[in-house]
């Protein structure tokens, strides 16, 4: 076989915005390596300039005629587009509001940066894998690198703390899945390759075998412990209290788009036979986590576990738009993932600015803020406004959308809770903002009492005010004209074969089950 047969059959082009990726960490740490400290002054500044020329290369790839890479084992079609850019996004503006909170606790920046950018690439690898073991290796990447940064304050018992359930957690999880996987790969006759194993499954007719079962659950829970999603959710409160700010900004964001992006893929091509278990599944899943998120966040009286328990309730949210598997359902994912993206992130830009100015991070404590620093006051409660869903906020938008599709479907309950519990959630965003604007100057916290003077003039804290800003305003104005980003999900989805296929297929496997029943 000659060298022109092997290009075309690796197409490499297709992973030119992860190799830009590659190349922007290792000039992070060739730089840090070369100059030291002195560095970090515009190092982040590198970092984020690779993974905006890595938007720009996906953004080139939208539409390509050949996406299969790698003889199969990667997909780069429009759906895998979508999703690399939601991750390599917040990681850029993880990084914005990083480069203060890091030199603050004392730490490298470089290192951080380059453990960053790998779970980054971990999670772009994932959306667009689809052969087990690149999905695997993608799934290990981005989780061992969430690990490490989970711990990276080193010097903080909180974050040792947090990054030791998380690591315990996590590796249980991983054997879990890993299992299932391993044992689609004995049912299929050892193929590795998402398609082929559905074809190898269907062709020796085991769809309703024991094993068969066994793997769709065990898949399942290594997915539900990515997203975040009750009872799979154990980790989620410890990590967001005790990892760096920063981190768990990306991982509420990178890490769960990277879940649902393997959830779509992994259960639409391999498992359309059992599309109604799968679903019945993941709908109780979507009960538990809208429930158990909303009705225990009440009770929070931390910002960052106030804000673990939302995380929670929003992957429940989310689900509806799985579990209807309609084109709408999962162009409302992605919608929806893309404004969770900005509203989340403004949200914890904020956390951090009042963290880093103040060393707290409770409720109460926020009390009176908006008589000392308005603008982070404005930034917190547009972001908190817009996850409880209020107009015309982007999370109204995107809710609206997500419970259009569920209704569409034929899933009127599971809306009508999702409603509920978007009630109940409003509940304890509403408190944040009242406590901030309504309080009475003689009520202001003593933290709040001692805050120091507003300077954005200080090392660090000009990329974070760019943050803030940028996402601020993509949070206020993302609902209003939405539709760029409506055209963006639905072309996603509509230029995706998998998904028209899995539809027929879903179809198919429906009419055989009817048949199967009139004949007994």
């Amino acid at each position: 076989m000659d060298f022109a047969n092997i290009a075309s059959q690796l197409n490499a082009g297709t992973i030119l915005p992860e190799g830009i990726v590659i190349l922007t960490l290792l000039g992070v740490l060739i730089v840090d390596l070369i100059l030291g400290r002195t560095s970090s002054r515009w190092i982040g500044y590198l970092a984020i300039a690779g993974l905006s020329a890595a938007i720009v290369a996906l953004y080139l790839q939208w539409d390509s005629t050949n996406p299969i890479g790698f003889t199969g084992s990667f997909n780069g079609d429009d759906l895998s587009i979508v999703f690399r850019g939601i991750i390599a996004l917040s990681a850029a503006v993880t990084i914005l509001m990083s480069i203060r909170y890091v030199e603050q606790s004392g730490t490298a920046l470089a290192e951080f940066i380059a453990i960053l950018m790998t779970a980054t690439l971990g999670g772009m690898f994932l959306s667009g894998a689809s052969e087990l073991v690149m999905i695997f290796i993608s799934l290990e990447t981005l989780s061992i690198s969430s690990y490490l940064l989970t711990g990276y304050t080193k010097r903080d018992p909180r974050s040792n703390e947090a990054a030791l359930k998380y690591l315990l957690i996590g590796a249980s999880s991983t054997a879990v899945f890993l299992y299932g996987v391993s044992l689609l790969y004995g049912l299929s006759g050892g193929q590795t390759e998402l398609s082929a194993i559905a074809n190898g499954i269907a062709a020796a007719n085991v769809s309703q075998s024991l094993g068969f079962v066994i793997a769709l659950v065990f898949v399942i829970a290594g997915i539900g412990f990515k997203i975040s999603a009750a009872p799979f959710h154990q980790w989620t409160p410890d990590v967001y209290e005790g990892a760096p700010t920063p981190v768990i900004a990306f991982l509420s964001v990178g890490s769960k788009a990277a879940g649902f992006a393997l959830a779509i893929r992994l259960l639409t091509v391999v498992f359309p036979l059992v599309a109604d278990e799968w679903r019945f599944v993941f709908t109780a899943l979507a009960v538990l986590s809208m429930v158990l998120g909303n009705v225990v966040a009440l009770a929070q009286t931390s910002m960052k576990r106030m804000l673990a328990y939302s995380s929670i309730a929003q992957a429940g949210f989310v689900m509806i738009g799985l579990i209807a598997g309609t084109d709408a359902g999962y162009s409302s994912m992605i919608f929806y993932l893309l404004v969770y993206l900005f509203m989340n992130l403004c949200g914890f830009t904020c956390i951090i600015l009042f963290s880093l100015r103040t060393g707290t991070d409770q409720i109460a404590e926020y009390s009176g803020l908006y008589q000392k620093d308005p603008l982070l006051t404005l930034g917190l409660s547009i972001s908190l406004l817009s996850l409880g869903g209020i107009p015309p906020l982007a999370g109204f938008f995107g809710k609206i959308y997500l419970f259009w599709a569920g209704w569409q479907a034929g899933l009127y309950w599971l809306v009508l809770l999702g409603l509920v519990t978007s009630v109940v959630s409003i509940y304890y965003y509403i408190r944040v903002v009242k406590m901030m604007v309504v309080k009475e100057p003689q009520e202001m916290s003593d933290v709040v009492k001692n805050y120091p003077q507003v300077r954005w003039d200080l090392p660090g804290l000009r990329p974070l005010q760019v943050g803030l800003i940028a996402t601020l305003i993509a949070t206020s104005i993302a609902g209003i004209l939405s539709n760029p980003l409506f055209t963006l999900a639905n072309n996603s989805v509509a230029n995706t074969p998998i998904l028209q296929a899995a539809k027929v297929a879903s179809t198919q496997a429906n009419v055989i089950i009817t048949k199967q029943a009139e004949e007994l």
